[in-house]
């Protein structure tokens, strides 16, 4: 899915996420929010992936996330 993220895919379920701040904040969610998201996941996985390459591992797991 392309979007005005530079061609980038999104990588959060919007709806979810819209759902979820609204549940929790009684909030609406801007339409930019969901490619912010997606950014910020990319760059915690880049990290997580080199944690998982400096372990000599080919498995990416939750505690590279730390």
């Amino acid at each position: 899915m392309s979007d005005s993220n530079g061609g980038k895919e999104i990588l959060v379920v919007a709806s979810k996420l819209k759902k979820h701040i609204r549940s929790t904040a009684g909030m609406s969610t801007a339409a930019n929010v969901a490619p912010a998201l997606s950014d910020i996941i990319r760059t915690l996985v880049a990290e997580a992936i080199e944690k998982a390459k400096a372990d000599r591992r080919k498995t990416v797991m939750d505690r590279d996330f730390n």
